[in-house]
């Protein structure tokens, strides 16, 4: 197959994929499709539940194996559409559309890799493309129920938009929930234990607190309160404040280590973590995929977003067509250059021997 033929077809998948509804844990649809590019391009695959995945023709269990990911599903629309979201639209270079950018280009850009090199003999890497679902709502039917059925992953490109800049760390994520006690009273009558103005030093406890420990490529952990609640009517004092705290986590804690930090110093009665497993993930800088991609004329950074990455316990590297600031904005586009660049360079990214001249 030409490389612009495979071009071709990845962006007739993204309309067909733009064009039916897969919000996360409704993506049987979408995963329909990608069962159809595995069908008509007659290569093997398996599916569990709304996931797709498959394995290069000539696997070699002595050889690490390579993880291309990315997801189909996608969030709802927001009120501030102009256009109709499921419309796969071609305008100005633009192919618009919900989850075109996020992470549908990054998605057929990768299954075109994996196809272009499905009956290649001299991998370096075992590769294996896994399209799966709930990567919105990290749900447990997505890639995490996917690791125990496919073979051992040494290390992955999660397809996520990055402009084709190596994201070689990603933020973890936990979320607590905290409590700030006080007397329940009458407004009218004297209260020296108001839990609503004790809760004025704890925001303030928070706003000022700081993890010491930095990352190069992550920087500071960063804590923001984002939710408060309390009180029922405007005459009774409330026994307690509920807290929410966001917590972006870089690569120099574990999650775990977060919630021991806050559980011993956080000035507050209750606090608890919804979930300690989504990690901070990343790559070493000198890992030789980072390396080629450098050589390709690729930046390094570390992303604050989160993604599949999480989920994963190998080295991962976050790469893909398209622009962060674009996901889940209203009239979501991606440009057609962008897939066509993407599958290109994913390609001499994982080529058997470094690239000479065009493909």
């Amino acid at each position: 197959m030409k490389l612009e033929e495979l071009q071709k077809d990845a962006i007739a998948l993204l309309k067909k994929l733009i064009s039916t509804q897969s919000f996360s844990k409704e993506e049987d649809k979408t995963a329909d499709l990608l069962e159809k590019w595995f069908s008509e391009k007659e290569m093997a695959f398996s599916r569990h539940l709304n996931n797709v995945w498959a394995t290069n023709k000539y696997f070699d269990p002595a050889k690490p194996s390579l993880l291309l990911n990315s997801h189909h599903d996608t969030v709802k629309p927001n009120s501030a559409y102009t256009r109709d979201p499921f419309e796969a639209k071609i305008e100005n270079g633009k192919l618009y559309g919900l989850g075109s950018n996020d992470a549908g280009g990054c998605l057929v850009s990768l299954l075109a890799t994996f196809t272009w090199y499905y009956e290649t003999k001299d991998l370096k890497y075992n590769l294996i493309f896994a399209g799966t679902g709930e990567e919105e709502i990290n749900g447990k039917n997505g890639i995490s129920c996917m690791l125990p059925k496919m073979p051992k992953i040494d290390v992955a490109i999660v397809g996520e938009p990055t402009l084709m800049q190596l994201a070689i760390a990603e933020k973890g994520l936990v979320v607590f929930d905290a409590k700030v006690k006080g007397t329940p009273s009458h407004a009218a009558h004297p209260n020296e234990n108001n839990a609503i103005y004790k809760t004025a030093d704890v925001l303030k406890w928070f706003e000022e607190f700081d993890f010491p420990k930095e990352s190069e490529a992550l920087g500071e952990v960063k804590l923001t309160v984002t939710q408060i609640n309390a009180g029922s009517q405007h005459n009774v004092v409330p026994g307690h404040v509920d807290l929410v705290i966001d917590v972006r986590v870089n690569d120099a804690y574990s999650n775990a280590e977060i919630d021991e930090i806050l559980q011993e110093k956080a000035p507050v009665d209750e606090i608890t973590a919804r979930s300690l497993r989504l990690n901070s993930s990343s790559i070493p800088k000198d890992h030789e995929l980072v390396k080629a991609g450098i050589a390709l004329g690729m930046e390094t950074y570390g992303s604050p977003t989160l993604s599949d990455q999480a989920m994963l316990n190998c080295p991962s590297l976050k790469l893909g067509p398209g622009d962060s600031s674009r996901s889940h904005s209203a009239d979501e586009f991606i440009y057609l250059k962008e897939i066509e660049d993407g599958i290109e360079t994913y390609i001499k990214l994982i080529a058997p021997q470094p690239p000479k001249g065009e493909l």
